[in-house]
Order: structure tokens, then sequence, then C-alpha cells
């Protein structure tokens, strides 16, 4: 079967909807799959509410945390493309995959967006998880919030693509 990766994780949400799917590490909360299933429904409609077309990419610069699986799990939905950096990269670095894979929306911590700084003037739309985003930037719940009834429906085709890895870039730059 050529399923979209979302279609793929919650083919069986309804058996399996009140069982442990993720736990956050950071607050030991844990989300059942029909929640998991539900906040990427969300996120993918606050991806749409902000003009993130199918196709298009959001890239992920956070560590290891829930909303990294929230976000990955709604842009599939949507029908978008998510790109993933370290944290750990450099500006010039995280600048250079943003621009080469056409990153829309970059979603990350408050901590990193200095990070960012080159890429502010470039219409893209930096979404912090953090309680306190800063300035210039929005708060993960223009996401995680917005009506899941909203989201405008996608033909995925088996070919489309939903994730764009780069390297490491250990040898030179990230590619």
């Amino acid at each position: 079967d050529h399923l979209p990766l979302h279609s793929y994780c919650f083919e069986r949400v309804a058996e399996f909807a009140d069982r442990p799917c993720l736990i956050d590490g950071a607050t030991d909360r844990t989300y059942c799959f029909a929640e998991v299933e539900l906040i990427s429904r969300k996120v993918a409609a606050g991806l749409a509410k902000l003009g993130l077309q199918q196709g298009q990419v959001v890239m992920l610069l956070l560590p290891n945390c829930i909303e990294f699986a929230f976000v990955f799990m709604g842009a599939s939905v949507r029908g978008a493309i998510v790109t993933t950096a370290n944290p750990f990269y450099k500006p010039g670095e995280i600048a250079k995959q943003a621009k080469a894979a056409g990153a829309r929306i970059i979603v990350t911590l408050a901590a990193y967006v200095e990070k960012l700084a080159d890429l502010q003037s470039h219409d893209v739309l930096i979404i912090t998880i953090d309680d306190a985003p800063k300035e210039g930037c929005q708060h993960i719940s223009v996401l995680t919030e917005a009506d899941e009834t909203q989201c405008p429906a996608v033909k995925i085709h088996p070919d489309d693509v939903v994730a764009l890895p780069y390297s490491s870039g250990t040898t030179g730059l990230p590619k």
C-alpha cells in the first residue's frame, strides 16, 4: 500500500485510541493515539491558516521533544515537507539549509532564534515552542490550538515528499 505517513501511522487509531503513543520525557505526560492524531490534525489546520501550501517546507530546528512529532505529523497531514536541522548548527549552516530546502516556516526553541536572524528578512515565519516566544515569532499554540476541521483536504500522491533530510555536514556544510 502507498499510504501517506500520517495515514499509515494512524490507520488503526480507533483500535488503539486510548493506548499510550508518545511520552513527553520533559514532563512525563503520556499522549494516547487519539490525542496525537487530533493534535496532528490541529497542527495541519494551523499550518494551513498560516498560509502553508501542500508541497511547501517546514523546518524543525528542535531537540528531541514532543512538539517535533506533532509538527512532523501535522505537516504530513497538510501535505507539506519537513526538513530537520541540528540545533547545534551554526547560523550560516542553518540559513544555507533553510534556503536550499525552501523553508517557509521554522519551528524552534526561543534560545535558537538568534541563529535565524539572517532568515527573518526572507519571509520565513518562526514559531517557538517555549512559553515566551521572542519578538517577531509566533507561539506553537497557533498550530496546536487551531480548529482541526478547518484544514483543507489535500490529495497526496505516492511520490510526494514528506521528509527532506540533510547530512550532518561532518565533512563540510550540511547537504
